[in-house]
């Protein structure tokens, strides 16, 4: 008798997702992908241009699912090259202590993190990127922004779900004086 189970990593089907949703966090990766000169400060900060599936625009980081079976660090890589390109060329630390953890609930108001899909948490990390960015899958663009830009009050409003937030602790922990 054949065993039939499933062992590799893989996705979920809609309606298994839809269901694992409903009653558990799911575990996401976050990453901010910043330049960075010389001395190692933080020259600028680059966001997504992405269209929601309600047709709005809105900036917003480098983000996706854990699967399952999937290390931290192969996860963060996998959607930096998914969303930054395969010439992006990430600098992952070699630690990989996330710079904050964000709990996103679908009820407003308990963190400032929103999803209105799910619970979940996302560790969040700063990666330094050295290579050729080019947006994929579902990013229309990257722009980069100096880190005085990036927490504007026009570019913040483009930024859903705590994202902006998300941001501006990012900067902060890079040591960034806004």
């Amino acid at each position: 008798m054949s065993d039939m189970t499933e062992t590799t990593p893989g996705w979920l089907s809609s309606d298994d997702l839809e269901m694992a949703r409903a009653h558990m966090p799911i575990l996401y990766v976050e990453a901010v992908p910043v330049r960075v000169d010389d001395s190692g400060e933080v020259t600028s900060v680059g966001l997504l241009l992405r269209i929601g599936p309600d047709g709005t625009v809105s900036r917003t980081l480098v983000s996706g699912r854990v699967l399952h079976h999937e290390r931290v660090r192969d996860a963060l890589l996998r959607h930096l090259e998914k969303d930054l390109g395969p010439v992006a060329l990430p600098r992952v630390p070699a630690s990989l202590q996330p710079f904050t953890v964000a709990e996103y609930f679908p009820t407003q108001g308990i963190t400032p993190f929103h999803d209105p899909r799910q619970h979940a948490v996302s560790l969040a990390y700063i990666v330094p990127v050295t290579g050729d960015c080019r947006p994929r899958q579902d990013a229309l663009d990257l722009v980069w922004f100096s880190p005085q830009e990036a927490v504007s009050r026009a570019v913040q409003s483009e930024m859903p779900g705590g994202h902006g937030v998300l941001l501006k602790q990012a900067l902060a922990h890079a040591g960034c004086v806004i």
